[in-house]
Order: C-alpha cells, then sequence, then structure tokens
C-alpha cells in the first residue's frame, strides 16, 4: 500500500465492533462477541496495511482479549478512554507494552462525589492496571486482577480512571451532579444501574489517538472514527474535522450530531456497512 492511502481506523467496541455484553437470570456477565462478517471486514483492513486501533473505554485486559477475537495483532490500541495507550511488543505480556499511561490522584474528586453519593459503589483503575473497588461491581469490561479495599484506601492512589456505579440513581441525576461540580465525565447507563466514569484532565480517545496519527505520519484526512457513546464525541469531533466520523444508528442524538454520517445500528452491522461506504475500493477488490 502507497503511504498516502494509508489510513487510521479508529473503533470504538461496546456498541460499534459488537453489541455490549448482557446479563443472565443469575446477574452473571456474558460478553458479547464481534459479528463474523464485521470481523471480517476489520481483519481484511488491518491485512491490507491500515492502522486499526481499538479506542474504547475498557480496561486493557478486556480490550486485549477483543483484539485477540478479531484475529489481528494491531500496532496501537488505546484502553481506559485514552488514558492508556499499548504499543505492540513481541517480548512483553501478552504482545503488547503500556506505551503511554495518563494518571492522576482522585482523592479530592472521590471525597466531593461521595458527599453526594453515599450509597454508590466505587471503583479505580491503577496505573498499573489493578482494580480497587469498595464493592464487587459487575462488568466484563474491567482488569481482572482486582481487589476490595476501603473507601479510604483509594484515596492517594495514581488512578488512570475513576468508576462511580448507583442503581439509587438515574442518569440525569449524576449529570446534575457533574455539573455541580464542575467534573469532565462520560457517564450513561447499563441497564437500570448508572456509570460514572471519570479520566484524567484534557484526556479523551482523541487525545491519544492524535498522538498515534502524528506518530504513524498518517494525513489528517486519512483519518476514520465510528462510535456510538458519549466517551466517542472528542473521537468523532477530532475526526471529522478533515477525516471520516460515523455514528452508529443506536447513538444517542448528541453523539449523532457530531458525526459526519450516520450508519446502521450495531445489531445491522452498521460498521461493516461504514466501512464497505468509505474504502468501497478495498471491499470490491
Amino acid at each position: 500500500m502507497k503511504a498516502e492511502d494509508r489510513h487510521l481506523i479508529a473503533l470504538d467496541i461496546d456498541g460499534t465492533v459488537m453489541p455490549f455484553g448482557t446479563r443472565d437470570e443469575s446477574g452473571q456477565y456474558v460478553p458479547a462477541t464481534p459479528d463474523a462478517a464485521v470481523a471480517d471486514g476489520i481483519r481484511s483492513l488491518f491485512h491490507a496495511g491500515h492502522e486499526v486501533v481499538l479506542s474504547t473505554g475498557r480496561s486493557v485486559d478486556a480490550t486485549l482479549d477483543v483484539v485477540e477475537q478479531l484475529r489481528i495483532q494491531p500496532t496501537w490500541v488505546v484502553a481506559c478512554n485514552g488514558a492508556v495507550t499499548l504499543k505492540r511488543d513481541p517480548l512483553a505480556t501478552r504482545a503488547y507494552r503500556r506505551q503511554s499511561v495518563e494518571a492522576f490522584d482522585p482523592t479530592e474528586l472521590l471525597l466531593r462525589i461521595r458527599s453526594h453519593l453515599m450509597s454508590a459503589m466505587y471503583g479505580i483503575e491503577t496505573a498499573t492496571g489493578e482494580f480497587l473497588y469498595t464493592e464487587p461491581i459487575p462488568s466484563g469490561t474491567l482488569p481482572r486482577r482486582q481487589r476490595k479495599v476501603t473507601f479510604d484506601e483509594l484515596l492517594g492512589v495514581q488512578t488512570s480512571r475513576v468508576l462511580v456505579v448507583s442503581p439509587d440513581h438515574a442518569l440525569q441525576d449524576f449529570l446534575e451532579i457533574s455539573e455541580t461540580l464542575g467534573l469532565t465525565r462520560v457517564s450513561y447507563a447499563v441497564g437500570l444501574t448508572t456509570w460514572f466514569d471519570i479520566a484524567p484532565a484534557g484526556v479523551t480517545k482523541a487525545s491519544a489517538l492524535e498522538v498515534i496519527r502524528a506518530r504513524e505520519g498518517i494525513d489528517r484526512a486519512n483519518v476514520f472514527a465510528a462510535g456510538d457513546g458519549e466517551n466517542d464525541i472528542q473521537m468523532l469531533q477530532w475526526a471529522g474535522r478533515m477525516g471520516d466520523s460515523v455514528a452508529m444508528g443506536q447513538a444517542e442524538a448528541s453523539v449523532i450530531a457530531v458525526a459526519g454520517r450516520t450508519t446502521g445500528t450495531v445489531f445491522e452491522d452498521g460498521l461493516l456497512t461504514a466501512l464497505q461506504e468509505r474504502f468501497s475500493a478495498h471491499f470490491s477488490e
């Protein structure tokens, strides 16, 4: 492939590459898997020489699970909403090492949130990839290395992400609390439970992807990004300035509003449709 034809293809995972996981009758998390046709499309673009980058709010462990399911070996992976950037290294565990980790001290943040949400469950993902939690947070997107601690033990630990999970508060309540506290946050509903996901200040998927684009020398016009959630908004804005930004069909209006175009839902293999439209010459070969 000619260098001028090479693209950076940034893909959100849950709700884009594949549906969100579900829970069975016992409450156990049941992970989803990528549709075979979507996986084939992603894999063919990777093997054609494009820079495919999974860009997700998932932990490193849960992100690399999907890399393996797709059967690709991308140079770069973005996890924790941009706070962790991985680079492929055959000598490292699971072939990736932490190229960049953005972290902060969550003490003030946690104390301020707890004053509003006393009954919530709290967790932090440390700069080294361990998940510390006050009460079990059921999810297939968190690190495997986990440890239950007291709330006070969360304070003063260098953190790449803070999770606040509350079945007792509606999503709108969380949005109002974040505005009151002046927080930059990603918040979303998972079933009947509201999640509050906070990264270091100024860190987004877009900030991590721009570093990768510059390092790889890819033209700004040769950027493609697809996503469906609030944590994809900056990524879609970044890609859409000169490249191609796609919102999934089931995305909320605020996400669709910032994207250059909208495709089908994740259940309709909307990502594959969007990739075929952008890279039609490749798929018609």
